[in-house]
């Protein structure tokens, strides 16, 4: 029975009262085909009824409950704990929607929300769609010291889009930040600067109480964005609200030399991560992130003071299955991410990254990152046309 769940065959049940596993949780009849044993010759009939459309989204639903819930001992057990959790805690009883359909119950947290549309899996299925605002998380740990410091810019910046509602600044500084005189006025939307116990790199993914949109869009203090591809990336996330979609992008690379999995920076067609330095994603994964994953993990990722941005990459394809998408190509992004990362940043930087790529390996028990060669750019996008009918007129104006 479970080898045609791993291979995405639909079983045929001929066993009268035959008692399924987690039965009380999963919906069997989305993907098993039940035939009564004392009319065996009518078996013949109910296969061939079934459409071709149905036969699809059952091997589909065996997919998703192998993978979800048999794919492991792991997962099994861990499935055998939440039925028991279920069970006890009235407060916490998981919907149906949670068990049968994508990604499954492990990564849907009932603690967050009975909601369905506060989640990013489920917008599609309820016929909802995300909230047109998002909240920007700018990262700070440079001391403003110039009269135009690049963390202002980045505030003028973002406070321009239409669909931001408020920005968050992380100060992870050793000196405190500029008194509330010295910050721009004039931007028109609220700013909070937070201050304290952000003292872990972590902290760029806490669920904090003040995020109140679904989408949140994480910026570094001297990130190289305009307005213009700020409400791009919000634009193109609100189609794909599962995903993490940005700018700056990475890859890796099974080595068969040395048998492992390796880090790359290098600027390719295809990638497996989206850098949260110019990335936006739904709120929920910033409460996985804090909730699902290890303390030990987590640690990991405090003493290398480094590789947060891959570790929630690690995290939301393991969730979704799905790839993070790229937006309009940056030559000058690109550029300055390349100069830091050979005169500043250097070798320790990337030995870092590529053992915490090993380690975050070793810690989901597989690979979890996809690959894609996928690119979305503005409607006309470098087209010999009018600038005028363009409706995002900077994004091309910053290209080489």
């Amino acid at each position: 029975f479970l080898e045609s769940l791993q291979a995405t065959c639909i079983p045929v049940l001929l066993s009268n009262g035959y008692e399924l596993p987690f039965s009380e949780v999963i919906d069997w009849n989305k993907l098993v085909v039940w035939a009564d044993e004392r009319l065996l010759l009518q078996v013949p009939a109910v296969v061939h009824s079934i459409t071709e459309s149905s036969i699809l989204a059952m091997r589909q639903q065996c997919q998703l409950v192998w993978e979800s819930y048999f794919s492991s001992v792991d997962k099994i057990i861990n499935t055998v704990i939440e039925v028991v959790k279920n069970r006890i805690q009235n407060h916490l009883v998981r919907p149906s929607y949670h068990w049968n359909t994508v990604p499954g119950a492990h990564v849907v947290l009932p603690e967050w929300s009975d909601i369905p549309s506060n989640y990013p899996f489920y917008y599609s299925p309820f016929g909802e769609t995300p909230r047109d605002k998002f909240t920007a998380v700018v990262y700070a740990t440079t001391p403003v010291t110039t009269s135009s410091p690049s963390l202002f810019r980045v505030l003028r910046m973002v406070s321009k889009s239409q669909y931001c509602h408020k920005v968050i600044v992380l100060w992870h500084c050793d000196v405190p930040p500029p008194p509330s005189q010295k910050w721009p006025t004039d931007l028109g939307i609220p700013v909070r600067v937070k201050t304290r116990d952000i003292k872990s790199i972590n902290a760029r993914f806490t669920p904090y109480k003040e995020i109140e949109t679904d989408a949140v869009f994480n910026l570094d203090e001297d990130v190289l964005l305009t307005t213009d591809e700020i409400d791009f990336a919000f634009s193109v996330w609100q189609e794909f609200p599962d995903r993490i979609v940005g700018y700056p992008a990475r890859s890796h690379h099974w080595d068969e030399s040395v048998g492992r999995w390796k880090y790359s920076s290098r600027w390719t067609n295809e990638y497996s991560m989206v850098l949260t330095s110019a990335a936006v994603y739904h709120r929920y994964y910033n409460y996985l992130y804090t909730t699902y994953l290890s303390p030990m993990i987590l640690a990991k990722v405090d003493e290398c003071n480094n590789c947060e941005d891959i570790l929630m990459n690690f995290l939301v394809t393991h969730s979704t299955r799905l790839s993070p998408i790229k937006v309009t190509q940056r030559k000058q992004y690109k550029e300055s991410l390349q100069a830091q990362t050979l005169d500043q940043i250097g070798q320790l930087h990337f030995q870092q990254r590529q053992e915490c790529l090993e380690d975050f390996v070793d810690y989901f028990g597989y690979m979890p990152l996809l690959h894609s060669v996928v690119r979305l750019d503005t409607m006309l996008y470098k087209d010999p046309v009018s600038n005028m009918r363009k409706k995002y007129r900077q994004i091309e104006t910053v290209q080489s």
